[in-house]
């Protein structure tokens, strides 16, 4: 009898480690999340700031904002984006999404940006009603894979 109590024991712990695979030495992934996209997110009122970063040239001087627009309003609202002295500002049509700097699509380019690729540079995002808020965000450059179409001036 002490012998199939022991069999059952071993048994029991035979079972537990094999099932447990390589989970018992390996560390979670999950407990490491990563951001997988290159620019910041923020929000203005009832709009989305969404992956928010500028191109630039290799010295640092001219600058394209790339990002996207999640309008959730029923109002359309007139997004002023700031830098430094220069303000310009975009549409964004109710309930939808705004993409801009892509080549063809509204842009917004900044000269005399100071921020050379590697860097990060305040953005201040308002529209007429809310208080608005300002960003950190990060300077590429052309040369980094995928934005060679994001050049500014192009």
């Amino acid at each position: 009898m002490k012998a199939r109590v022991a069999a059952s024991i071993v048994l029991a712990i035979g079972l537990t480690a094999g099932m447990s695979g390589c989970t018992l030495l390996t560390p979670q992934d999950t407990l490491y999340i990563k951001e997988s996209a290159h620019g910041v997110n923020g929000t203005v009122g009832k709009i989305d700031i969404r992956n928010a970063l500028i191109i630039s040239n290799s010295s640092g001087t001219v600058g394209n904002l790339v990002v996207t627009f999640v309008n959730n309003d029923d109002r359309a609202h007139y997004v002023s984006i700031q830098h430094g002295s220069k303000t310009q500002s975009v549409g964004i049509m109710a309930d939808a999404v705004k993409k801009v700097g892509a080549k063809g699509s509204t842009r917004v380019e900044f000269t005399g940006l100071d921020a050379k690729p590697g860097s990060l540079t305040d953005v201040y995002f308002s529209y007429a009603g809310v208080t608005g808020t300002q960003i950190r965000v990060p300077v590429l450059s052309s040369t980094f894979p995928g934005y060679e179409d994001y050049v500014p001036g192009k």
